[in-house]
């Protein structure tokens, strides 16, 4: 479907054509000036030069063109040469119907689904989420939804940690507490345990516990990078615990990930490509691609046009270890091979910029993907409290992500309590949680992905503002009132929509018509932060249209059902919008 800019950006400048004018001078875009006009074109401005004419001069003939074209109100020519622009009732109200009988609202589909990996999560086994993995699900999640939405095909993996010397240091502490444990008997013939040695508490506490005693002792250390070897080698029994390691793992990371509304098509890890990387490695040397540095084997991926120096890309350390770089290309390799996806994007924390320009020349170098797969790196910037430094608890620590939204649910779970004393408790419970997953989502997601931005719970959690509660607030309004006029007898489903008759009934179909290009402008440039924008403009139109308009106390039955009309697309195009972001809306609050 064709945007609205584009349709009259197409009468104007079919109309500086007929005026003996270059088509191109008429490019429409939206009003700088809303007290004035709706949408303007400079054109004239810039055709002044390229004709020897005074600018008004051409907008009055373009104007004059214009004259009596249903798509417009009027059209008028102000010096110096500018053309302001308001569409006409009619027009307006016509496209909002063929928006709301498109598929996706208007948003272009691609003559194919491009196929489309998302990393995004990328948490370590054996320890608990906490907040510095909130950005790369929250702006992951949300991501894949609007490029799924405008028509990609889209696989989500979450691309584990679950292969390094963690694993090494689990199972040396292990060893240390629990030694008589059958997978460190190396005579053990038996089947091993069903049944986890430990609990995902007791998990949580061993991880640092090891890591800690590494940093200290070298020959505890040793004993780790041993174990690290020998479960990657294929030790039965280390193997068998690393198993365990990951299933109590991902069980918990599954239902915190659910909590957050976050979830991935693959469970991927290092360890699944284990077994790729002697074969890319050989491949490498073989293709002269990879070449002996210090003792290292690197990759040369420095460019002429670089202004700042790019390190090689080291494929295996001196000692033949591989490194995150040859996991990460594996992984490229992998995905290529088995996926074919058209486009590979990483949503990381923005400090790992040079490391991804690396790996990313590494794999077109080495020629892992095809000339034409898209790379993209979505670098994210860092969540600080309201001092600017990086998130702590009162305590210092960082905090887990479950106590974090926890805590979040608590906050509004009384709030909801004292606004709304009928409320039962389980409907306040699960109006607390989607309103807290609300503001933290939308906190974060209203942001540039690459900035910083202060994680202020207060800011967040309020109902005025820029904040996903407003959103909520705003979208349970619409739902009262649309509940209030079934209840009066009145068919909501069968309400059409009318001319508007105001300016603020007007300006709410106009701000309704600008759906289609915020979500392709967020699914082009990976900014989940222009969807939210676009839904808060929107909230706010429509409140400002609520409390202007006579809604349910209008006498006019017609022009009531035009309003009901007019709620029923705001309300969907506004919970099509939350949905994109990752969260949803209670029935009230």
């Amino acid at each position: 479907m064709e945007k609205i800019l584009e349709l009259i950006s197409k009468e104007v400048s079919g109309a500086f054509e007929a005026a003996g004018y270059d088509s191109a001078l008429g490019k429409v875009t939206i009003s700088n000036r809303p007290d004035l006009c709706e949408y303007q074109c400079n054109g004239a401005m810039a055709g002044a030069k390229q004709y020897h004419k005074a600018p008004f001069m051409i907008a009055d003939e373009v104007a004059e063109k214009l004259s009596g074209n249903e798509m417009f109100e009027s059209v008028e020519s102000v010096k110096p040469g500018f053309l302001n622009i308001k569409v006409s009732p009619d027009f307006i109200r016509s496209y909002i119907v063929r928006m709301l009988h498109e598929k996706k609202l208007g948003v272009t589909q691609p003559g194919h689904q491009p196929k489309v990996i998302m990393d995004y999560g990328g948490p370590n086994v054996a320890k608990p989420l906490h907040v510095g993995h909130l950005r790369s699900a929250v702006i992951g999640e949300s991501l894949k939804r609007i490029l799924k939405y405008t028509g990609n095909d889209v696989t989500g993996d979450i691309h584990l940690g679950d292969w390094g010397l963690q694993m090494g240091l689990i199972i040396t502490e292990l060893k240390e507490q629990q030694p008589d444990l059958p997978y460190f008997d190396p005579e053990y013939k038996g089947q091993y345990p069903k049944e986890a040695p430990f609990t995902i508490s007791e998990l949580e506490q061993i991880y640092p516990k090891a890591s800690a005693k590494s940093k200290e002792d070298e020959e505890y250390k040793a004993k780790a990078m041993e174990a690290t070897k020998l479960l990657q080698d294929g030790n039965k029994g280390y193997r068998a615990l690393w198993r365990h390691i990951l299933n109590v793992s991902v069980t918990d990371l599954k239902k915190n990930y659910k909590n957050l509304n976050v979830s991935f098509d693959l469970w991927k890890g290092e360890s699944d490509v284990h077994d790729v990387i002697p074969g890319m490695v050989e491949y490498m040397k073989n293709h002269n691609y990879a070449k002996i540095s210090q003792g290292a084997l690197v990759v040369d991926v420095a460019e002429e046009t670089d202004t700042k120096e790019v390190p090689p890309c080291m494929i295996l350390k001196s000692d033949g270890a591989s490194l995150y770089n040859t996991t990460d290309l594996a992984t490229i390799d992998t995905r290529m091979k088995e996926y074919h996806p058209d486009s590979l994007v990483y949503v990381v924390d923005k400090r790992q910029e040079l490391y991804f320009t690396q790996v990313f020349r590494c794999a077109r170098k080495t020629k892992l993907v095809l000339p034409e797969t898209e790379l993209h790196f979505v670098g994210f910037g860092t969540m600080n409290g309201k001092d600017g430094k990086p998130f702590k608890t009162r305590q210092g620590g960082v905090p887990r992500l479950e106590n974090l939204i926890a805590e979040i649910d608590e906050k509004m779970y009384n709030r909801i309590k004292e606004g709304t004393p009928d409320i039962s408790e389980e409907e306040a419970k699960d109006t607390a949680h989607k309103v807290a997953i609300a503001a933290i989502k939308y906190g974060d997601l209203s942001n540039q992905p690459s900035k910083d931005y202060v994680f202020d719970v207060d800011k967040f959690t309020s109902f005025e503002g820029d904040t996903g509660p407003y959103i909520l607030y705003t979208i349970v309004r619409i739902k009262s009132i649309l509940k209030k006029y079934s209840e009066e007898g009145g068919d909501a489903k069968a309400a059409l929509l009318r001319n508007p008759e105001t300016d603020i009934e007007k300006n709410l179909m106009l701000t309704l018509s600008r759906f289609a290009d915020s979500v392709e402008s967020a699914a082009k440039d990976l900014m989940p932060n222009r969807v939210c924008a676009y839904i808060y403009e929107l909230a706010n139109v429509f409140n400002s249209f609520y409390h202007g308009t006579k809604i349910l106390s209008e006498p006019d039955a017609d022009k009531k059902s035009g309003y009901i009309a007019l709620l029923n697309t705001t309300l969907k195009v506004l919970e099509t919008g939350i949905d994109l972001l990752g969260f949803d809306a209670p029935e009230r609050m």
